[in-house]
């Protein structure tokens, strides 16, 4: 929900076609503990800046309507900790989105900073979303799938959603190492390939059931994290499907990912199974079972996760979530991704604890 305003109020009504901002925003605030985090058994309670249920935002969103079925819109973004009221994403000022467009009954072209379209896809299926406890604990590309310098078409056609999208230098900001940014900028005059990276979705939705394919694929340049050059691939491919049974919503994830970077175990499967259950009105429970799966490798890893949320408001909320991971092999993984510098030792079990209020606006 965000508050309306109304653009050129003050030109003659002849000479100006109907416009209008809305500003909107979630502020998710959560504490979360996590057992575990070396083979001593400590373990760290804190208040995360990532996400708590849902990343906190601040955005401007706008339509202007030029007549003929064309309109114009835009949205800036931004992404903050509000554990501390610092910007996300690098410190970037509007980190999450910051994008313009041309739509008409043929979808929209849209030019900027953009959400990827493998999102599209795996929400169909994903109840939890980008959560502390979610699949970005196992791949934090998820709830940052952005790209820079992009170009983007969407759109929607009776049931069926698509989309493409390229990017001429997918990440301008060095924001870390961290889950926010890949240090590779591109738009180069020497390497034409480095930091491209382009995406793509067909999903159908029906009142009960529903179904997506969506793949995301970057290329690498100079300095990019992971090593990944410019003449390596690094592909996602996400496939879901969700029912609606009446109170009870279920869902089937797979994300196989084809890392270029990684020579001897390049290839990656995330699947994920999901369930939600509205009891009343006010209080839904929904869990999820994740299953992390390293080709060529004994590392893998096991993800359950159990969340509770009690709606005060349509625009308030209260939740709780509790998860664990068991990972095998050399394999790592923490059980939060609201914050980083929470792993356990490798092949190690971790417990997870969060309690958190959101509010909309």
């Amino acid at each position: 929900m965000g508050i309306t305003l109304a653009a050129g109020a003050a030109l003659p009504m002849a000479a100006q076609a109907a416009s209008s901002v809305a500003v909107y925003g979630i502020v998710d605030v959560a504490i979360d503990h996590v057992s575990s985090l070396d083979a001593g058994g400590a373990s760290v309670t804190r208040m995360p800046g990532l996400s708590g249920s849902t990343p906190s935002r601040l955005g401007f969103r706008g339509r202007e309507d030029l007549g003929n079925g064309l309109n114009v819109s835009f949205a800036l973004e931004m992404g903050f900790g509000p554990d501390t009221g610092t910007l996300n994403q690098g410190g970037r000022g509007f980190g999450r989105q910051s994008w313009v467009g041309l739509g008409g009954r043929w979808g929209t072209v849209s030019l900027g900073r953009q959400y990827t379209l493998i999102g599209t896809a795996t929400s169909a299926a994903d109840f939890v979303g980008p959560a502390t406890h979610s699949i970005a604990a196992l791949d934090s590309y998820f709830p940052n799938a952005r790209a820079d310098n992009s170009i983007a078409w969407r759109g929607k056609f009776g049931g069926f959603t698509v989309g493409a999208l390229y990017s001429l230098g997918r990440d301008a900001v060095n924001a870390g190492p961290s889950p926010a940014g890949t240090n590779c900028p591109g738009e180069g005059v020497t390497d034409k390939r480095a930091c491209r990276a382009w995406s793509a979705v067909l999903r159908y939705d029906d009142k009960r059931w529903g179904a997506a394919i969506a793949t995301d694929v970057n290329r690498g340049g100079p300095g990019a994290f992971g090593g990944l050059r410019s003449d390596m691939l690094d592909r996602r491919v996400a496939v879901s499907g969700y029912a609606q049974f009446d109170k009870l919503r279920v869902g089937l994830g797979l994300v196989r990912r084809d890392n270029g970077a990684s020579a001897l175990t390049p290839r990656s499967d995330i699947w994920t199974l999901s369930g939600s259950y509205a009891f009343t009105p006010q209080f839904t429970l929904t869990a999820q079972v994740l299953r992390y799966d390293l080709k060529a490798s004994a590392d893998s890893a096991r993800l359950l996760i159990l969340r509770g949320n009690y709606a005060l408001s349509k625009r308030t909320s209260l939740y709780t979530s509790v998860a664990r991971i068991d990972n095998e092999g050399n394999a790592s993984f923490s059980v939060s991704s609201g914050q980083s510098g929470a792993n356990s030792a490798r092949g190690g079990r971790q417990n997870g604890l969060t309690v958190g209020v959101v509010h909309q606006f």
